[in-house]
């Protein structure tokens, strides 16, 4: 154990200091505040950007130059880069394709993102000093295009908690507010995206990883189906699971720089560089304008209400809705509840042994390996003794599945999308105008704004707003609406229904998160990423015309 300690510690130490030493080497001029020009290239959507260097107005080093100064500046406040590829993006640059349909661009990268001469290690240092021999798909697809990857960004240890944080690299703060998480598994990269020092970026998501930083830093994500977007060469906490879907998918500063991303990678028949995507194009999806779009609202999973500040922006999403012309109904779906009791045990089915088996300190999971009987003594006291049948349902079934129970969970998971289907054809609603199903799904991406430092412990238990979506393998987007105000108070009346609502409502404190930035989750079908999208420009579009646009981070003037 000694020996195990003085490695990982050794192992942490040693990879900060390269990291340190990879940013004190770069040439002068990114220790330099933002000039003018920088400024203005930072104030460039992506196509403008590219359109420029398709034009020779503009040079691929110098969007280089401004996207580097200003992530270095992000890295500063937040902690929020792993790798520093600075050095040979600048080969990279002047080398890039200048009519590819990214030219020029910058774009960051998740941790777990395969990158030839470069560790993933993902927060664990039994995989530090480790470089990859080669490049993922999704790299090789973007130099391609013409892009280039500069950054690498952080994430938490075993990629399955809402807070960027490890003893490799350290904590990512929230860009908004200091002492909270930027979101996880893909916070690092929301919280570059966030400051501006990147406009487009790649996360993964197998529980809420791009929604969930999406909604804790202001920015924005389309978590895409099973095979719809490259993965091919990325290192993961958990190979070969595949139980609950996880998938990569980009993330950006704006919806607008969104769109013009997942164009421009399928514009690059991304099948032809992974052997795991569907060889679908990008489709032109025009939302229905001879009849009011119908938005099954799910306004509480039955384990933690939304609290007030994330109620209140999902509020103002449906009423500028039905101001203009939609209809909005509650849903009645398949219990959330059930879904996200099959999705922790389909995601942990090994007992975490997978995610664990890197760990030179003690090992994480460390509940999934308690004699069962233990827990079922546990679960009885909570289901008893407590009077807390949620929580109890969820600890009753902590334990390492045989290969039978696996099969019964597949076999559930599969009835439970059956169940959900409905929704979109015939569910029964609540308000509704006749028995017709619904074209969205809308509710809150968490019950909480971002999170203190810390507050995975008990957090990770409310993740079923998103949890269940990955499961039922839907695309899904998450869009920045508004601002914890601190009159968004919880109620004198308000009583916690159980344990894991109360541990969660213990860190909701609205004057302490005043200013910390609240989305809401527009979910379709599977495969259905382009028509996610139209939903979230349909929302931003009709939130701005009421004076209700979100506004984000601008380059600040002294930077």
């Amino acid at each position: 154990m000694l020996f195990s300690y003085l490695a990982h510690r050794q192992a942490c130490y040693d990879k900060q200091r390269e990291r340190a030493e990879r940013i004190a080497s770069l040439p002068k001029i990114y220790h330099e505040p933002l000039s003018a020009q920088d400024k203005q290239i930072l104030s460039q959507p992506v196509s403008s950007i590219v359109a420029s260097v398709q034009t020779s107005s503009l040079h691929p080093s110098d969007v280089l130059t401004a996207y580097a100064k200003r992530a270095l500046q992000a890295h500063a406040q937040t902690n929020c880069l792993t790798e520093i590829m600075i050095a040979p993006a600048e080969r990279w640059a002047r080398d890039a394709t200048r009519s590819g349909p990214l030219a020029g661009v910058p774009v960051s990268l998740k941790d777990l993102l395969a990158v030839k001469g470069y560790d993933s290690c993902i927060g664990y240092s039994a995989l530090s000093g480790k470089p990859l021999n080669c490049d993922g798909a999704l790299i090789r697809l973007l130099r391609d295009a013409g892009a280039v990857p500069y950054v690498k960004t952080n994430v938490p240890l075993t990629m399955l908690s809402f807070e960027a944080t490890n003893d490799v690299f350290g904590v990512t703060e929230n860009p908004h507010k200091k002492g909270y998480s930027s979101g996880g598994s893909s916070g690092g990269e929301s919280a570059l995206l966030a400051l501006g020092g990147s406009r487009i970026g790649v996360g993964t998501d197998v529980a809420g990883s791009v929604r969930a930083p999406s909604h804790y830093s202001g920015v924005y994500a389309i978590k895409s189906s099973m095979h719809r977007f490259l993965k091919a060469g990325s290192v993961s906490s958990i190979p070969g699971q595949e139980g609950v879907p996880a998938t990569h998918s980009p993330m950006a500063k704006t919806l607008e720089d969104l769109e013009t991303f997942w164009r421009a990678v399928f514009q690059m028949k991304p099948w032809e560089y992974d052997y795991s995507v569907l060889n679908i194009p990008w489709r032109e999806v025009k939302l229905p304008v001879d009849r009011p779009l119908r938005w099954g609202v799910l306004w509480d999973d039955g384990v933690v209400a939304p609290t007030p500040a994330c109620l209140r922006a999902l509020k103002m999403v449906t009423e500028v809705l039905e101001k203009n012309g939609h209809e909005i109904v509650t849903l009645n779906p398949p219990s959330p509840y059930e879904g996200l009791q099959i999705a922790s045990q389909l995601l942990l089915a090994d007992g975490g042994k997978t995610a664990s088996k890197p760990f030179r300190m003690i090992p994480a999971f460390r509940a999934l390996r308690l004699p069962r009987f233990v827990m079922k003594v546990y679960a009885w006291y909570l289901r008893y003794i407590r009077r807390d049948p949620i929580y109890a349902g969820l600890v009753e079934n902590f334990y390492e599945k045989d290969v039978a129970e696996y099969y019964a969970l597949i076999a559930r998971r599969e009835d439970y999308r059956a169940r959900w289907f409905k929704v979109w054809r015939d569910t029964d609603v609540e308000g509704g105008l006749g028995n017709k199903g619904v074209d969205f799904v809308l509710t809150v991406p968490n019950a909480l704004p971002a999170v203190p430092h810390k507050g995975m412990r008990h957090g990770w238990k409310a993740c079923g707003y998103t949890f269940i979506f990955n499961l039922l393998d839907y695309s899904a987007g998450v869009m920045p609406i508004t601002r914890v105000k601190s009159t968004d108070t919880l109620p004198k009346s308000f009583r916690a229904r159980n344990s894991i609502e109360r541990e969660n409502y213990r860190m909701y404190d609205a004057a302490a998160m005043e200013g910390l930035p609240i989305g809401v989750e527009v979910v379709g079908r599977r495969l259905e990423e382009e028509r996610v999208l139209e939903g979230m420009k349909l929302i931003e579009r009709l939130m701005k015309g009421a004076g209700l646009a979100y506004t984000g981070f601008l380059c600040d003037a002294n930077a």
